[in-house]
């Protein structure tokens, strides 16, 4: 049983290691090799295939190939393409933008479905093994963020000048600001690919047989003909359109510090692992998580998903307000400390409440839904709104740094996303009516 836990682990600290490579510090990169424009399109596209390509992985994985190899599979394909994206950075400072996008695209196409994957592989075998997927599958699970976190903290301090080290003072070769970033995602989604296939087998199970409708989710959309339900996953939207908004520019933001006439900014922690300090982020996410059952059963999903809506609004406030030397570097502390309940309060209580509310019939379906709001459909008009607004306030200068138009230009921008939020907050807050029965001990 150990044996098989520890299997599962190391899949889920490798899944969620190719993920955090390069998710929140590609933007820096981006600025530099040309494509600083196209950033909030890059974090966009994993919604839009996020809409698509986990329901035909699914499928596949349900009818044809089982969801160790498929997974495996996947991960070739994407690991590959990443690998890509490293050798074209390699061969031109500003690569070809068309080709470097096309291949980005290929690249999350397969890696997002391996989310959900992931999830199917970990919990066959767990029942094939006799384990207690509620139980066993958590703490399995959350060494997928510590995989996250650290390599975050490797890109951060990697750098190739004149030889391979680590190192916490400013070094223009990091991988956090270079092509590497993709070359260690790509590598171990290799590595992955080949550990998948020294997995227990996930036999497929024959399964009736469903329309065309039913396999990619539609007949969850029957759900919208109840107001509460219709208005849960309309805010699910607007709340899922703050998800990407930091992971696109939040690195670029801190980095832009480096340029400032101020040597305690410029020199600061802050500015110079942009990658490490908002890995804090991710650490209180993997924290936050503990809270959600007591809040849920005491408080119930509505004011839970309120904390989860009035924490973006301190993300992004927090962010407008501090700067990187002290005492404003507390402020960017707080924002990525709030950024677990703005996050878990919101994700994974929200996906409790599904299946808590609808028909065994469609809750995986209704799941789907969820997601497809959410990571989908919200993650990327908000992912896209916001880059058309810091495109407004803020350019790349010479140096490479997104810096503002005025001295408040990005204090501007995140002003406006936490006003956003605060607006979506104060409407859900009035029109979601939900009535919570706290549970007998």
């Amino acid at each position: 049983m150990k044996n098989i836990k520890l299997r599962l682990i190391v899949m889920n600290f490798l899944e969620f290691a190719v993920w955090g490579a390069y998710l929140t510090c590609m933007g820096n990169y981006l600025g530099k090799a040309g494509m600083g424009g196209e950033i909030s399109w890059f974090y966009a596209i994993q919604g839009i295939v996020s809409i698509f390509m986990p329901t035909i992985m699914g499928i596949v994985a349900d009818k044809w190939i089982q969801p160790q190899r498929l997974l495996g599979i996947c991960h070739l394909i994407a690991g590959a393409a990443m690998i890509g994206l490293f050798m074209m950075g390699c061969n031109a400072a500003q690569p070809d933008k068309a080709a470097f996008i096309t291949l980005y695209t290929l690249s999350v196409a397969f890696y997002m479905p391996t989310l959900a994957l992931s999830n199917t592989t970990a919990f066959t075998i767990l029942k094939d093994s006799g384990m207690d997927t509620v139980k066993d599958f958590p703490p399995i699970r959350v060494f997928g963020t510590v995989g996250f976190i650290a390599t975050m903290w490797f890109v951060n301090c990697a750098t190739l000048d004149g030889g391979f080290f680590f190192t916490l003072a400013e070094n223009a070769n990091k991988f956090q600001y270079t092509q590497y970033q993709f070359l260690v995602s790509g590598v171990l989604s290799v590595v992955l690919f080949c550990y998948c296939f020294t997995l227990p087998q996930c036999k497929l199970q024959p399964k009736p047989a469903q329309s065309l409708a039913e396999s990619f989710g539609l007949d969850a959309f029957k759900l919208f003909k109840t107001k509460k339900m219709a208005l849960f996953f309309i805010f699910s939207a607007l709340l899922g359109m703050s998800l990407q908004v930091t992971n696109g520019y939040a690195t670029p933001f801190l980095t832009s510090f480096k340029g400032s006439l101020d040597p305690a900014m410029a020199n600061s922690f802050g500015a110079n692992n942009a990658t490490m300090l908002i890995s804090l982020s991710q650490i209180a996410e993997a924290l936050c998580i503990l809270l959600i059952p007591f809040f849920l059963r005491k408080y119930g999903i509505k004011v839970v998903m309120l904390i989860a809506m009035f924490a973006w609004v301190l993300r992004f406030g927090f962010f407008g307000l501090g700067n990187p030397a002290m005492p404003g570097v507390l402020l960017f502390v707080l924002s990525c400390v709030v950024y677990g309940v703005a996050f878990d309060f919101f994700n994974v209580s929200g996906g409790l409440f599904v299946d808590k509310e609808c028909d065994p019939k469609v809750k995986a379906s209704a799941q789907g839904l969820f997601m497809l709001m959410t990571n989908g459909l919200g993650a990327t008009i908000g992912t896209l709104a916001a880059g058309k607004i810091i495109d407004h306030y803020c350019h790349w200068n010479e140096a490479g740094f997104l810096v503002g138009n005025t001295d408040t230009g990005w204090q501007s921008a995140w002003f406006i996303f936490a006003g956003f939020a605060l607006v979506v907050a104060i409407a859900f807050m009035f029109l979601f009516q939900y009535k919570h029965v706290p549970e007998q001990k």
